[in-house]
């Protein structure tokens, strides 16, 4: 914006650099300095005005009269001329808003001033409260004169370290799964892994009488001998997500060789060229698609052993295994899974050497499949293997003339498939229930001894539980697997009993051992002590000859003790050895009576508990 006549009149000519003046330079800040100076050494000249301000960095204050408001002498060209300011010379708005924006430049000034006081001063505190903690904490380690800076030393190596260590965790331990970045860990103990997966009460009442030997399962499985266990898969029961967890997730000394793209898993035993597992991911379908009791029990031993092998090996034992399910649930993911295609059609049926013909065993539908059949159908079909497949399975059909319903009424044809069904799921070496995935797992480490790499996964969405059925359908399903629905109670019923005698028996396991393991430490504390006590005396032999025959009494109780405490389980003495070790002479006995009964007394009892 060009200045009035008037006031150009006023400044006077424009200035002008002198003879010795330097050289217009590249940097135009720098020129504007110089040129600044050159003026400010004029008398009378404007610049010379505002130099005789308040020097740079300091306010003159909020109410005083702006620098640029002094008046100006005037040169002598126009000497006698008003003298006038120079916002006088400017416009209104344009003197209004270079006064504002003064203003703001002081305040701004201003705060930043205080905030940086302000911030001078926290960190003083800051310093010497840290001073102050690490003075009483470390103060016998440092002097008073290089306090402060040893602790910012501390401080900065702390700060440094606690970095490092963020780094590192989250290196070590990415995401939110680890242990060390989850609060409960450190607020609340550890829950127990084993409990119930159905948040049902861990407490059951139970419903039938089991002896010792059906509760306790435990399998002498020799992987390097000629044992073999044997998996019956039902349909729908979570049997593939079991038979992977055989051969991909336990822990072996040779572990199954599994190929991408291949459902079957080589797994031999260590140093041999044979199996040790029979299921469908180690040796398929060998005797048909989900072959069932009746057809594993005549059939595995054939498929394994030829007539010479089974008589060299007579002492093969064969280790049965399954999975059970809740009847409803299984019976509607069959029928999900007969909706998309499924049909079963290459199983075997096999019982008595024969399979079922077409009159015992009909069809329930025509064509290739069933795909796209309602609920409705599937549960009206009189022929349906669906109903009641779990009994049918675990079974000795051969007891009930196979798949002939001629052979004896239904009444009693039910009763000893059940009966069959619940004897043979008993005397099995191990069976799981699919709504309790940690329990199985952990009954299976028991049973065979045998650990996984990680633990099972309790899927509670499933197939089964995204169709909605109201209270009369799922009575007829009920109804339609009657004998299915006993055997998963009675199955129920033994699985949690044994479960339940497992973990007793871990539990009184770990406190015998803790108890022995105290008594080990509490005998050999004993051996050093009296050990210590008589080396002392024997390098002090000018005692009095009057304690001599209370040491000798003292030193044999010692010996006793220390035999009865420090001997192993496996040695154990008889009661007539132990009386002729005790036996004494009768000067010992006589001095010894007063001093020992005590002593004698905890012998006894670690003899009774021994």
């Amino acid at each position: 914006m060009a200045l009035p006549a008037c006031a150009a009149r006023a400044l006077g000519p424009p200035l002008q650099p002198e003879r010795e003046a330097p050289a217009r330079t590249t940097c135009p800040r720098r020129h504007s300095r110089v040129e600044a100076e050159l003026a400010a050494s004029r008398p009378g000249s404007v610049a010379a005005s505002v130099r005789a301000g308040p020097p740079r960095g300091v306010s003159r204050g909020f109410n005083s009269q702006p620098l640029l408001d002094e008046p100006l002498k005037a040169s002598s060209s126009l000497a006698g001329a008003a003298r006038a300011p120079l916002f006088a010379l400017l416009a209104r708005g344009r003197r209004r808003r270079m006064h504002d924006l003064r203003r703001r430049w002081d305040l701004g000034s201003l705060c930043r001033a205080l905030l940086t006081r302000g911030l001078a001063a926290l960190g003083h505190s800051l310093k010497h409260v840290l001073g102050a903690i690490f003075s009483k904490i470390f103060g016998p380690l440092a002097s008073v004169g290089n306090m402060d800076e040893k602790s910012n030393k501390l401080l900065l190596a702390l700060v440094m370290l606690f970095l490092f260590a963020v780094i590192v965790l989250q290196y070590v331990c990415p995401g939110t799964e680890c242990q060390l970045l989850r609060l409960q860990a450190f607020s609340s103990p550890m829950p127990d892994p084993y409990r119930s997966e159905d948040e049902s009460s861990a407490r059951f009442v139970p419903r039938y009488n089991f002896s010792r030997g059906d509760l306790l399962r435990k399998v002498d499985f020799d992987i390097k001998g000629d044992d073999l266990i044997v998996f019956l898969h039902i349909q729908k029961t979570g049997g593939t997500t079991f038979g992977r967890h055989l051969v991909r997730n336990i822990q072996l000394e040779q572990p199954c060789e599994c190929r991408v793209g291949q459902k079957k898993c080589t797994c031999h035993r260590p140093g041999k060229r044979e199996t040790w597992l029979f299921s469908r991911f180690s040796t398929g379908w060998s005797c048909g698609l989900h072959a069932d009791w009746t057809e594993l029990t005549s059939c595995v031993p054939a498929v394994v052993d030829s007539k010479r092998d089974a008589r060299l090996r007579p002492s093969r034992n064969f280790h049965y295994i399954t999975i059970l399910r809740d009847p409803v649930s299984r019976y509607l993911s069959e029928w999900r899974h007969v909706q998309r295609g499924a049909t079963w059609k290459a199983s075997l049926h096999v019982c008595d050497g024969r399979p079922p013909t077409s009159e015992e065993l009909p069809s329930c539908y025509t064509g290739d499949d069933w795909s796209g059949c309602p609920l409705k159908e599937f549960m009206d079909c009189p022929y349906n293997l669906a109903n009641n497949r779990q009994v049918r399975m675990l079974s000795d059909l051969t007891l009930v003339g196979c798949y002939n319903l001629s052979v004896m009424p239904e009444k009693q044809r039910n009763k000893v498939l059940l009966e069959s069904a619940k004897s043979n799921l008993k005397h099995m070496a191990f069976f799981g229930l699919t709504e309790f995935q940690r329990k199985t797992q952990y009954l299976f480490e028991k049973t065979f001894n045998m650990n996984f790499i990680s633990p099972f996964t309790q899927y509670n969405t499933t197939r089964a539980s995204s169709v909605e059925i109201n209270e009369e359908i799922q009575k007829r399903i009920e109804g339609l697997n009657f004998l299915d629905m006993e055997l998963y109670s009675y199955a129920k019923d033994l699985f949690l009993q044994r479960y339940q005698f497992m973990r007793q028996k871990e539990h009184q396991e770990a406190r015998r051992k803790r108890q022995e393991q105290r008594k080990f430490l509490k005998g050999r504390f004993l051996q050093t002590h009296f050990q210590s006590q008589s080396q002392g005396q024997s390098q002090n032999p000018s005692q009095n000859p009057s304690q001599t025959p209370n040491l000798n009494a003292n030193q044999n109780v010692t010996q006793n003790l220390i035999q009865n405490l420090t001997q192993s389980s496996g040695q154990n003495p008889s009661p007539k050895e132990n009386r002729e070790s005790q036996k004494q002479s009768p000067g010992q006995e006589q001095s010894d009576g007063n001093t020992s009964n005590g002593t004698h007394d905890y012998i006894g009892s670690v003899e009774k508990w021994r």
